[in-house]
């Protein structure tokens, strides 16, 4: 560092400030005389207490976004700010403008899976413009990843209102339509049945308002085409009173099928169908309800998730309200009358309890439900027989050895 003997010829500069531990210090309080080396005593502000200061983002070239710093503070207590990743300004640029997204095929799919979250926290799959777009963009390009099981049990209004968003989803492996009240010619039904469904493993119709009708419409391609539902595995069409015996017929192209439930429907004369259904898809009777029907084990999964979630909540926060609810059990009451949900529930429940049971499955796939306690017990009773034989083929021989010993050897035993 250059030092300035003449004080006439070192330079006004005006005042030096040093900060130290998060305070200032001035170096040369006078400018005039030549730097000060010692540090005053006594710290002064920069700025005073009531000073602020306010970051400015150009509003006009950022589409008024101010989320591209993070603030945080020092140990000092003094601000500091840094710019986020590329990566992160990249993909909330690309989530705000999803829409115009043409097509995702050929990205990763971790990034795929943080655009799409990104995208969900922005509400751009529940707005009514830009939502089906945006999904479909995501279905074409990631199938099953998007959405693989779909549990819309009970959700006729959810169905109604998102009919064309639930057609977008492709590679579906489970889907719950129980007490959806669907009938034979609902558009979802001939859904149910095009190539993009071939993935479909599990589908479940219990209470549908089925008859044989709906049940042709929803096989023909696969008699017909050998296409659409070849790969299903689990099928449950309990409680449709429509399907008869002559409905029965249709199933036949289902080879690969391993469950079926008939609980509750109209048919007549169940040791034939029995015997039907066993000749002509290979399944017996089950004389045990079948967990697989429990319909627990279907549940919605995957990264839309939460979108479904959302979807159900508005349904019912628009169709239900709880005032409306609040008012109408007041005027139940009023009038002294009992609310009919609750008996007609129960009444519901006892029918069911009436039907018969009539669940099918394949022998040699079912083994946890039915052959397990027989399989076990089975293994228990041999496991005794052995032990028991084993235990008196010990008792034989310790007598053979017993009866080889000479009366000299039991005097000798005898004496200790």
């Amino acid at each position: 560092m250059s030092c300035y003997l003449g004080a006439e010829n070192v330079p006004d500069r005006g005042s030096v400030y040093v900060r130290e531990n998060g305070q200032l210090f001035t170096i040369n309080q006078d400018s005039g005389r030549g730097i000060n080396c010692t540090p005053n005593s006594r710290p002064s502000r920069l700025f005073s207490k009531e000073f602020s200061v306010e970051l400015c983002v150009n509003k006009e070239n950022d589409n008024g976004r101010t989320d591209h710093f993070i603030f945080t503070y020092t140990k000092e207590g003094s601000l500091r700010y840094s710019a986020k990743s590329l990566f992160s300004l990249v993909l909330s640029y690309i989530a705000d403008n999803i829409n115009h997204v043409d097509s995702l095929n050929g990205f990763p799919e971790q990034i795929a899976e943080k655009l799409f979250y990104a995208a969900d926290a922005r509400q751009k799959f529940t707005e009514s413009e830009t939502g089906l777009c945006a999904l479909q963009t995501f279905a074409n390009a990631y199938g099953c990843l998007v959405l693989q099981t779909l549990c819309l049990r009970n959700g006729s209004l959810i169905i109604s209102e998102k009919l064309e968003e639930i057609k977008s989803f492709q590679g579906l492996t489970c889907l719950d339509l129980s007490s959806c009240k669907l009938g034979d010619d609902h558009e979802l039904l001939e859904h149910i049945t095009n190539e993009t469904m071939s993935s479909l493993t599990h589908l479940l119709l219990k209470d549908n308002c089925l008859s044989d009708i709906g049940l042709r419409k929803m096989t023909a391609r696969v008699r017909v085409m050998k296409r659409g539902l070849e790969n299903l595995s689990v099928l449950d069409l309990s409680y449709n009173p429509g399907i008869t015996n002559k409905g029965v017929r249709y199933l036949r192209p289902f080879k690969k099928l391993n469950y079926l439930d008939l609980s509750g429907t109209g048919l007549r004369d169940t040791k034939e169908v029995i015997d039907q259904i066993q000749t002509l898809i290979g399944l017996v009777r089950s004389a045990i309800p079948l967990k697989v029907f429990d319909h627990s084990n279907c549940k919605t999964e995957g990264w839309a998730e939460q979108v479904i979630l959302q979807w159900k909540h508005a349904v019912l926060e628009v169709v239900n309200p709880k005032e409306n609810i609040k008012s109408r059990l007041a005027a139940q009451h009023f009038y002294g009358k009992r609310p009919r949900a609750q008996g007609s529930s129960e009444s519901g429940e006892k029918k069911r309890e009436n039907y018969e049971n009539l669940q099918f499955y394949k022998e040699r796939t079912e083994i946890s439900d039915i052959g397990l306690l027989e399989r076990d017990m089975e293994m228990i009773e041999e496991l005794r027989k052995r032990k028991r034989t084993a235990v008196e083929h010990e008792e034989q021989s310790l007598k053979s050895e017993h009866f080889s010993f000479s009366q000299a050897e039991w005097d000798l035993l005898n004496s200790y």
